[in-house]
């Protein structure tokens, strides 16, 4: 049975999610950054290689998050829908919830645009 506390609970996943991947996105960019200049200064084989493993480390994250994120994302829909059956249709937490999905769901069509 859905509760409105699981909803919250779902949300708040969805939330953490999302910031976690953009958090790697960055990541991903700093450290491309950072093996580029290591090439241009032409670093030890030995320190390129590790910075090399780094980057493809976080690259790996990023799939990984991703995925999380689609299978929150299920489960915050079927919360949903459960408590929209139900007797509750207007709540803050639902309206919250509402536009998690909406950010979600931009997020997956920026990522599929580039």
């Amino acid at each position: 049975m859905a509760t409105v506390r699981s909803l919250k609970i779902k949300t708040s996943t969805c939330k953490r999610i999302v910031k976690e991947l953009h958090s790697y996105e960055k990541e991903v960019e700093r450290e491309a950054a950072k093996t580029s200049d290591m090439k241009e200064q032409g670093a030890d084989p030995y320190d390129l290689k590790q910075q090399e493993n780094v980057l493809a480390e976080s690259r790996m994250m990023i799939p990984d998050c991703r995925k999380r994120l689609e299978a929150a994302l299920a489960d915050l829909k079927g919360i949903l829908a459960e408590l929209e059956e139900s007797e509750e249709k207007e709540a803050p937490e639902i309206d919250e919830a509402r536009n998690t999905i909406e950010e979600v769901e931009k997020v997956f069509a920026t990522s599929e645009a580039q």
